[in-house]
């Protein structure tokens, strides 16, 4: 009985609206943002993200991270989008975006949309946050209510791209730390982690794993013997840098549990996915309970975004409603 109890208060959890405001200096953001300015914004958002997820499946995964890799560089605030200009080094350069980051161009055709529906009104930062929850959807993830109101940002930082987003290979307490930095803490670190239950990496982002993991020739020891083998055949010692695999072989294209499955199995393809499991035991004991209940990785996953996208967004007077993406206003 109590069991049934529980299961009923995790489901009813998983699907009850979360509480949506960001207090922000300047402002709040708020779901009901663009309700009179623009009230057919979200319908737009998510008629065009789905065109681009069913035209390509991995799309659904790239704006996720495009929304991530934005939040971790100065805040949500489209600082990703920035094309090189005069003043401007765009963060597209940085290691973690280089070669990867991708869905620009449909962020420019919401964009354009958007313009023609309501010029000069929903910001860059926001499309992002909408596409990532619309992309999440689509592929079979839970909803949230997207809290809007950024603005975006007059200037990139490259710098900041190159030292602040987690990369493939850092230990376990670098990303925590990276994570912390942001305001974000060990639940969210495993729950966003979780969205690599979509998406491909590139051989050069595990390649030692495979060969050379702690500098001494060794494979990592926490990878499954097997699967690495496997993951040899087109991830060789040299050449093959963008060969891609998928993040989770059991379901790519699918959002739900299998992620953290395949952890407990040792098959984490990236190294950061693997330590959630080996190199901390709040992390391990988050990454079996999200294995076991797809329900409580679903409501906590939507509660991560939400507190993501709050990270140092421009509001108010800050910061402008850029009519290109790619570039700030004249």
């Amino acid at each position: 009985m109590a069991q049934s109890i529980s299961i009923v208060l995790v489901l009813a959890l998983a699907f009850a609206p979360l509480c949506l405001c960001g207090k922000t200096t300047g402002g709040y953001l708020y779901p009901q943002f663009y309700d009179r300015s623009c009230p057919k914004a979200q319908e737009i958002v998510n008629s065009i993200v789905a065109k681009a997820v069913a035209k390509e499946a991995r799309m659904a995964a790239s704006l996720v991270r495009l929304h991530f890799h934005d939040c971790f560089v100065k805040g949500c605030d489209a600082s990703i989008l920035l094309d090189s200009s005069r003043g401007i080094i765009s963060e597209k350069g940085s290691n973690p975006n280089r070669n990867s980051a991708r869905g620009f161009e449909v962020i420019d055709e919401i964009k354009s949309a958007l313009e023609k529906e309501c010029p000069k009104t929903v910001s860059c930062a926001d499309i992002m946050a909408l596409a990532a929850r619309d992309s999440t959807v689509i592929t079979g993830g839970p909803s949230w209510e997207v809290p809007l109101g950024r603005r975006d940002s007059r200037g990139a930082s490259l710098s900041g791209s190159n030292s602040n987003i987690p990369a493939p290979n850092n230990t376990f307490q670098t990303i925590l730390t990276k994570f912390k930095l942001q305001g974000l803490g060990v639940v969210d670190l495993v729950a966003l982690s979780g969205s690599h239950t979509i998406g491909n990496a590139r051989c050069t982002s595990f390649r030692q794993r495979l060969y050379n993991q702690s500098g001494n020739g060794q494979p990592d020891s926490t990878l499954q013997q097997s699967f690495a083998a496997q993951l040899r055949t087109r991830c060789p010692r040299s050449g093959g840098d963008q060969n891609l695999f998928f993040l989770d072989f059991v379901s790519p294209t699918k959002f739900d549990n299998s992620y953290f499955n395949n952890i407990l199995a040792s098959k984490g393809l990236l190294s950061s996915d693997q330590v959630l499991l080996t190199n901390n035991e709040a992390s391990m004991e988050l990454v079996k309970k999200y294995a076991g209940n797809q329900e409580l990785f679903f409501e906590q996953f939507a509660k991560s975004m939400v507190k993501m996208g709050n990270i140092s967004p421009l509001t108010g007077p800050r910061g402008e409603i850029r009519k290109s993406c790619r570039k700030i206003n004249a």
